[in-house]
C-alpha cells in the first residue's frame, strides 16, 4: 500500500513542510530509513538525524518543531502531537491490512453441541472448543488452540495458535493471546502431609482477564487455589512472565519479560516491572511504582516511586549504592594498608 505525505498529514491532523506528494509505502528506523520510508522523531537526540536520513517522510513531534526546521533535511516533515503516538496509529492499520480478521471454521477442528460460533468469528484448524463456551462477536480462535469447559470470551479477543485457556476461565473483550499462553493451569499449591509428602492442593478457581489485556507468548497465568486470579483492564504482559494463584494485577499495568509474580500478592494500577523482576507472595504494591530490572520485591511497597535493587529500595539510592560497590575493592586496599601503616 502506498501513500502520500499529504494523505498521511490529513489522516493524523497534522501540519505538512516540504514536498506533499513524496509517496511512502513502508516503515523504518529514522537511522536506516530510505527513499519510499516513513519515519518518525519524538526524542531530542534523534534531531541530528533529520540532517542525515533517507526517509521521504518523517512524523515529528509538535514540541520540536523549532530546532527541526533548523537542520538542512531532505524529507517531508509531518508535525504531530506525538509522533510515537501518530506512527502507532498508522501501524495499526497497516497491521490489520497485513493480517486482516478471518471468518469461517476450518476443518478438522473439535466444537461442543450446543456452543454458538458468531458469523463472524474464526476457528481454526485443530482448536477444540469445550462444553458451554460462550464466544463473543469477531473473536479469532487460531489453530491448535484448546478452549476448556464454561470458558467465556469476549468480542473480538485473539487466541493465537497453540493458546490453552483450561475451564471455567474468563477473557474479557479485545484481549489478544499469543502463541502459547496458558491460562488457567494449577497454581503451585502444596501441603506436606505428616510422613512429609507432599499432597497437593485442589486448585479450584479460576483466572479472569478482563478487557483490552495483551499477553505475550508462552506466558502462563494460573489459576486461584479459591476465588479468582484477575489480570485487570488494559494490562500488557510480555512474553514468558508467571503469574502466580490469587494474583491480582492492576490496570493499565506493564510487566516485561520474564517477571515472576508468586502467590495472592496484589499489584496496583499503572504499575511498570522491567526484566526479571521478582515479586514475593502475599504482598502489596501500590499503583504508580516502577521497578527496575532485575529488582526483588520481598515485602508490600506502600510508596508510589521508583525502585531497584535486592531488596528493592529507592532507584536513586540504589544507583548511589552500587557506584559504592563498584569501589569496594580499592576501599578494602586502603584500609588494608592503614592497618598496616598503624
Amino acid at each position: 500500500m502506498e501513500f502520500s505525505a499529504q494523505q498521511i498529514a490529513m489522516l493524523l491532523g497534522g501540519k505538512l513542510i516540504g514536498d506533499g506528494n513524496r509517496n511512502v509505502s513502508d516503515v523504518a528506523p529514522i537511522e536506516t530509513a530510505q527513499e519510499g520510508q516513513l519515519s518518525f522523531l519524538c526524542e531530542e537526540k534523534y534531531l541530528p538525524q533529520l540532517e542525515k536520513t533517507n526517509a521521504s517522510v518523517v512524523l515529528v513531534t509538535e514540541s520540536f518543531r523549532d530546532a527541526a526546521e533548523t537542520f538542512p533535511r531532505r524529507s517531508t516533515l509531518i508535525f504531530v502531537e506525538n509522533a510515537r503516538g501518530a506512527m502507532a496509529q498508522l501501524l495499526q492499520l497497516a497491521a490489520k491490512a497485513m493480517n486482516p480478521a478471518r471468518k469461517g471454521i476450518e476443518q478438522p477442528c473439535f466444537i461442543s453441541d450446543g456452543v454458538s460460533v458468531p458469523e463472524d468469528a474464526y476457528i481454526g484448524a485443530f482448536a477444540y472448543i469445550g462444553k458451554n463456551v460462550t464466544l463473543g462477536k469477531g473473536v479469532q480462535i487460531y489453530p491448535n488452540c484448546y478452549v476448556g469447559d464454561n470458558v467465556k470470551i469476549g468480542d473480538n479477543t485473539i487466541l493465537y495458535a497453540g493458546v490453552k485457556i483450561y475451564y471455567n476461565c474468563e477473557v474479557g473483550k479485545d484481549c489478544i493471546l499469543h502463541a502459547g499462553v496458558v491460562i488457567g493451569g494449577d497454581g503451585f499449591g502444596f501441603e506436606p502431609d505428616a510422613n512429609g509428602v507432599n499432597q497437593k492442593i485442589p486448585q479450584i478457581g479460576n483466572v479472569v482477564i478482563e478487557d483490552d489485556v495483551e499477553i505475550g507468548a508462552n506466558t502462563t497465568v494460573d489459576r486461584a487455589m479459591m476465588g479468582s486470579t484477575r489480570i485487570k483492564r488494559n494490562a500488557k504482559i510480555d512474553n514468558l512472565v508467571q503469574v502466580a494463584h490469587n494474583v491480582q494485577i492492576g490496570e493499565s499495568c506493564f510487566l516485561c519479560a520474564q517477571v515472576g509474580i508468586a502467590g495472592s500478592t496484589t499489584i496496583g494500577s499503572h504499575c511498570i516491572m522491567a526484566g526479571q523482576v521478582g515479586v514475593n507472595g502475599h504482598i502489596e504494591i501500590t499503583d504508580n511504582c516502577i521497578f527496575g530490572a532485575k529488582t526483588g520485591i520481598p515485602s508490600s511497597i506502600r510508596k508510589p516511586g521508583q525502585y531497584q535493587g535486592q531488596p528493592a529500595m529507592d532507584a536513586l539510592a540504589w544507583r548511589k549504592s552500587a557506584i559504592g560497590f563498584k569501589q569496594l575493592p580499592d576501599l578494602i586496599k586502603q584500609v588494608n594498608q592503614l592497618a598496616k601503616d598503624k
